[in-house]
């Protein structure tokens, strides 16, 4: 018995049966189809994760934009138990981001997303996390804070809480933590009040 599919590609006498390489178009459609496949499948599962309904998620991430620690910022929420199950915004900044009025609407559109979020997921948390070096606190306060280790904790720490507490005004029943990354991806927590 030959099996032949609707491409018209001879797969020999059994289904797992020697393939006829009678000519290189009948490898170029073996090697097309298995292509299709292969790109096919992220989709098909992707597609199946997508699908899955709208749930309670545990909190809201604010980060910087900075690409150092993209990986790190992961590794970091993973390593708290909150693999797919926070939201994240990305400004530059993060909470001086949020705060500036050099960029009105990053602000807007923070509390924007901390309402859909609330909205949508049932968050519980919003976390804030600045991070140590950042370009954004050199661009919009104009000074470069991060040679002196001291002043740069006092500086984000000022801008972290002072987020914290316009998100306790706006959304009281929203916990808040304030985070202060490191280039090596060590995370040191910051009191809501100094």
């Amino acid at each position: 018995m030959q099996y032949r599919h609707s491409f018209g590609i001879d797969l020999g006498s059994t289904c797992c049966g020697s393939l006829r390489h009678d000519s290189r178009r009948t490898f170029l459609r073996v090697a097309a189809l298995g292509a299709g496949a292969a790109l096919m499948a992220p989709l098909t599962f992707g597609a199946a994760r997508a699908a899955r309904p709208a749930g309670t998620v545990e909190a809201l991430l604010l980060s910087c934009m900075d690409y150092r620690l993209i990986d790190d910022i992961g590794r970091y929420m993973d390593g708290r138990g909150l693999t797919n199950r926070y939201d994240h915004v990305i400004l530059a900044g993060a909470s001086l981001g949020a705060l500036t009025d050099q960029k009105k609407a990053w602000g807007e559109a923070f509390w924007d997303h901390v309402a859909v979020a609330k909205q949508l997921h049932g968050i519980r948390r919003v976390m804030v996390m600045d991070h140590r070096d950042c370009g954004a606190y050199r661009v919009f306060l104009n000074e470069d804070i991060g040679a002196d280790p001291q002043k740069e904790t006092a500086v984000h720490a000022e801008q972290l809480r002072a987020l914290g507490a316009a998100i306790k005004e706006r959304h009281p029943d929203l916990e808040v933590e304030l985070l202060l990354m490191a280039l090596d991806g060590r995370v040191e927590s910051i009191a809501e009040s100094a």
